[in-house]
């Protein structure tokens, strides 16, 4: 896949999650409504391939308006990662030459296997995740929106210890997916499975789409990590 076209996946695939979190304000307070109705339009325009550099750029001045209303990422990773995705874009549209691009969405991909990475080893190190505690809590007394029909995994410790080992385990292992381009996709569709069970479990839908959005680029550095071994 070519840098070029990875860019384009990643405008539609950042459009889309830029939507569906804007919708959500569409009855928000009036001033919410005059951040996020513009961001309706501009992520249509992204959609669309209009003008994308310019779009990009405006795009990220109405994420840093919207980090000053709600004084830092108040939907924590995912809008980090979404703003990161958007820098990212933006940086890339204004680079002179390809292999600042090619730097800038490499930087993308890194990010994207330490989020996986990072995450894994935060639960390792924590014993509560190790016996299974910690998914327990977050079934009995979350304040996600988990329906009462969940709550009763909670009195399975074994079953929610054994998938707080299989979480971590894959998050700790996903870099060993660049190996090959078959582990690769393995491992993003694993991920996109995990994401979207945590939309369906907690609604944490933002994530998916978030995290979605970043898969081109990942995709993208492994194919060319491998071409240049063949070239060399």
């Amino acid at each position: 896949m070519s840098l070029d076209l990875t860019i384009r996946f990643t405008e539609v695939l950042l459009a889309l999650a830029f939507l569906q979190q804007s919708v959500e304000h569409l009855y928000a307070p009036r001033d919410e409504q005059r951040l996020f109705l513009p961001r309706i339009v501009l992520s249509f325009l992204l959609l669309i391939g209009f003008q994308t550099q310019w779009v990009c750029l405006a795009l990220v001045i109405n994420g840093l308006l919207i980090l000053k209303r709600f004084q830092g990422p108040y939907n924590g990773g995912s809008d980090r990662m979404g703003l990161l995705i958007l820098c990212c874009l933006c940086l890339a549209h204004f680079m002179p030459t390809l292999r600042w691009q090619e730097y800038i969405f490499g930087y993308l991909a890194l990010q994207l296997v330490l989020s996986y990475f990072i995450a894994g080893w935060i639960k390792i190190v924590n014993p509560e995740w190790r016996n299974g505690r910690a998914l327990q809590d977050v079934f009995s007394f979350s304040a996600y929106p988990v329906s009462e029909a969940l709550r009763v995994w909670a009195s399975w410790p074994r079953l929610l210890c054994l998938m707080s080992w299989v979480v971590m385990l894959f998050e700790l292992l996903f870099p060993l997916t660049l190996l090959t381009q078959t582990t690769l996709i393995i491992g993003l569709v694993i991920a996109s499975f995990f994401h979207l069970a945590n939309a369906f479990l907690f609604g944490l839908n933002r994530f998916f789409w978030i995290w979605l959005a970043a898969y081109p680029s990942i995709i993208w550095l492994q194919q060319r990590i491998f071409d240049m071994g063949s070239l060399s």
